[in-house]
């Protein structure tokens, strides 16, 4: 059960009472309590630690052979056919660390839960005047460090070898006809025959010469567990308007090729197209026109209609055949087993192509997109840094679920991947975001999410040369607030303590209806990228009449290709979904999401716990334990460490987050101008962006568990090992504890 303070009444939760308007936010915490010092010690994992989850991974990655897909193919298995999940990380401590300190840095993830890292990394040399489809050495020796030091501590490696965005220069020698040194190749991977042939030499350098670490190829590894084809890149984003001169007339030259197949002559499609025309077509040279992708997302008639779905259904099979040509090297020419990703990117247009770039993965067996939390954040350097002077929003998740990066469409047959997350700083509300996306992984079926990215040892919490101070980095997890809020999360996703819920949509869709870009019955927002993405804000698809996209809370929301759309099932999510009192609930009844006041309550036998703004809500009681919080916002949880029931577990872990800010941190009301001038927002102005240490706001809480077992509360600092002493109230069963100001962990114990 949920249930409130009697003055507020359980009602609130469990009979939807009416919600008052979102509490204010301010970038400052509303307690009087104070804040402490984040400090820690190097971790030096002495045995006497009571917090570690090492034990939770495999002695060694890969020990059972190599990872699979369970047989109904939506979720993994180990080589030994035993279930597995994943908790994920993106690392870049093997570009610039020594292996002692890679060592370290992969014991100390596996310690907080982690048994996944990916590399995102870049496979192309970097040389001056490189020889065609040469290698970069230190990538390939960075790759080759990493996966033997992670697999020692039981964590898997993914490799992202490609990323188009940051390719460049392209050497005029390769002989990419016409293609701009200092212009970034995006979207020519996927359909010229020159630039393929170099990524397949990159793969063959990459995965067949025998690790000089390990003695074996990696193609061989069970440790490594997948490889993403490419990241960010698609010829149904904006980027594939940069394509232009001869390498838009190979690209025509192709689609000229695919309606001959398809019609029997250019002519003849001509004729369909009802004479839709371009001056680009030169039929006598077999080539047609490739309009610019803004025509796909607008609503067109006609001739004009039909040859813009003809593009569409060309550009999707391009990249379908580009990941299955890709799979078949991997497989056959190198000899891997490891399973393949194909992409991971959005679209120009998620109502109407999204579907289309997710077909395009079918071709290999898992799917994958990046997404992350990213509130306004207008400055300079928005794009990596935070500086002084910088505009932003703060505002949690908790009170705009929309935003809520999990709220994603999987395709039946497919696991499905976050292969980059974040809760995007300057925004402070980041304690929030292990907590609910290891809820709703559960709930939803979504197997991995990887969080990006950490280049840090252990913390990121040194202040070295003024740009790359830990106060100013914005993409760093390596935070109190973040990394510091793993094990718990990691620790009940990995076990399965919240259950997964039967789908709230199934949608089926026949191929002409992608193609022909009907709209789903319901879509995916697209998210937001200040590095990638035009404007300041992130955008919303507004599907008229669509399904409630607050299903994506209720239960999982699947889709199935080149089916029959007369089989489409929407459950009755009435029942879990107020508009007006807003208020979400899963379709399992454990998870419980109150978007008008800012609240997350989850109840499990094992794991129970809130995330928001708690000083609303007065004593907040669920099944087997009641959390009082003063805190303006803060992260509890409490999760069963031995995987007893909580009413009887002999330990438990619990764990707290408030907000944290670098010391000397100040920011100050503001009103300014985003996407141009078009819109005003009242945000806040970073007056200054501190120094080290992060100055963490101190927790003033209790917790209740009913369990007549525990008897005591042991302090952790943030390494897991004892630290000073908890005050403890015995009574009627029960353990009462005051939650120490300055710990993120307490252990609770039954002698």
């Amino acid at each position: 059960m949920f249930r409130l303070a009697p003055s507020l009444l359980a009602a609130l939760l469990l009979a939807h009472a009416a919600a008052p308007d979102a509490p204010a936010q301010s970038a400052r915490s509303r307690s009087a309590g104070g804040t402490w010092a984040f400090q820690p010690a190097p971790d030096t994992f002495r045995p006497e630690a009571l917090l570690d989850l090492r034990s939770l991974n495999e002695k060694q990655a890969g020990e059972h052979g190599f990872i699979k897909l369970s047989p109904d193919r939506n979720s993994f298995v180990r080589g030994d056919d035993q279930p597995i999940r994943f908790w994920g990380v993106t690392t870049y401590v093997q570009r610039d660390r020594s292996p002692r300190e890679l060592a370290h840095h992969a014991r100390f993830l596996a310690k907080r839960g982690v048994n996944m890292v990916r590399l995102h990394g870049h496979l192309e040399s970097h040389d001056k005047n490189p020889r065609f489809g040469a290698s970069d050495t230190k990538g390939l020796d960075q790759a080759w460090q990493l996966v033997p030091a992670m697999k020692k501590e039981g964590i898997y490696t993914s490799i992202s070898p490609y990323w188009a965005s940051e390719f460049k220069p392209v050497p005029t020698s390769w002989g990419i006809e016409g293609w701009p040194e200092d212009q970034s190749p995006q979207g020519l991977l996927f359909f010229n025959p020159r630039l393929q042939q170099a990524y397949k030499s990159w793969l063959k350098d990459l995965l067949t010469r025998p690790n000089p670490h390990t003695g074996i190829p990696l193609a061989k590894d069970p440790a490594l567990a997948m490889i993403h084809l490419q990241n960010e890149d698609s010829l149904l984003f904006w980027t594939e308007q940069a394509i232009k001169g001869k390498q838009l007339e190979l690209l025509g030259k192709q689609f000229g090729d695919w309606v001959t197949q398809k019609y029997g002559s250019i002519a003849a499609a001509q004729r369909a197209w009802e004479g839709a025309s371009m001056k680009e077509d030169d039929p006598r040279r077999g080539i047609l026109g490739i309009h610019i992708i803004w025509e796909l997302t607008q609503d067109r008639q006609g001739g004009m209609k039909k040859r813009l779905d003809d593009q569409l259904h060309f550009l999707t099979e391009t990249m379908h055949r580009f990941n299955a040509e890709m799979e078949r090297y991997l497989r056959e020419d190198l000899g891997c087993r490891q399973l393949i990703n194909a992409g991971n990117w959005k679209t120009a247009d998620n109502i109407r192509l999204n579907d289309a770039e997710r077909w395009s993965y079918t071709a290999n067996e898992v799917m994958a997109v990046n997404r992350y939390y990213s509130p306004v954040h207008v400055g300079p350097n928005n794009g990596w840094r935070i500086d002084r002077g910088d505009q932003f929003v703060d505002s949690s998740v908790l009170l705009d679920p929309r935003a809520f990066p999990l709220a994603i469409r999987q395709v039946r047959g497919y696991p499905m991947m976050i292969t980059e997350t974040h809760w995007v700083p300057p925004m402070s509300y980041q304690a929030e975001a292990p907590l609910l996306t290891a809820a709703y992984q559960s709930l939803t079926g979504l197997d991995i999410v990887y969080w990006f990215s950490t280049g840090e040892t252990e913390w990121s919490n040194q202040d070295r040369a003024e740009w790359d101070s830990a106060s100013r980095a914005k993409w760093s997890i390596a935070t109190p607030e973040m990394l510091g809020q793993f094990p718990a999360a990691a620790l009940l996703f990995r076990r399965g303590d919240i259950k997964a819920g039967p789908p709230a949509v199934t949608e089926h869709r026949s191929l002409d209806q992608i193609w022909e870009r009907v709209p789903p019955i319901i879509a995916e927002d697209p998210g937001y990228d200040p590095n990638r993405d035009l404007g300041d804000a992130p955008k919303r698809a507004h599907l008229a009449n669509g399904v409630d996209p607050l299903a994506y809370l209720v239960g999982p929301v699947e889709v199935s290709y080149g089916s029959d759309p007369n089989q489409t099932k929407v459950a009755d999510l009435s029942k879990s979904i107020n508009r007006e009192k807003k208020v979400v609930r899963s379709n399992t009844g454990e998870l419980y999401w109150d978007y008008g006041r800012g609240l997350f309550a989850m109840k499990a036998p094992t794991a129970q716990g809130v995330v928001g703004f708690l000083d609303k809500f007065g004593p907040i009681v669920l099944s087997d334990v009641t959390i009082r919080s003063e805190n303006e916002y803060a992260a509890i949880v409490a999760v069963s460490m031995d995987g007893l029931p909580l009413s009887k577990s002999k330990k438990v872990l619990v764990q707290v987050g408030t907000r944290a800010r670098p010391t000397g941190w100040v920011d100050r009301d503001a009103t300014f101008p985003i996407d141009g001038g078009k819109t005003t927002i009242h945000g806040r102005r970073i007056e200054s962006t501190g120094k080290m240490p992060w100055a963490i706001a101190a927790t003033e809480a209790t917790i209740l568990v009913r369990n007549p077992n525990l008897a005591r509360a042991i302090p952790l600092d943030p390494n897991g090992y004892p630290r000073g002493t908890a005050t403890v109230r015995r009574k009627a069963g029960s353990i009462e504890v005051d939650l120490p100001r300055s710990a993120l962990y307490v252990v609770l114990v039954d002698h």
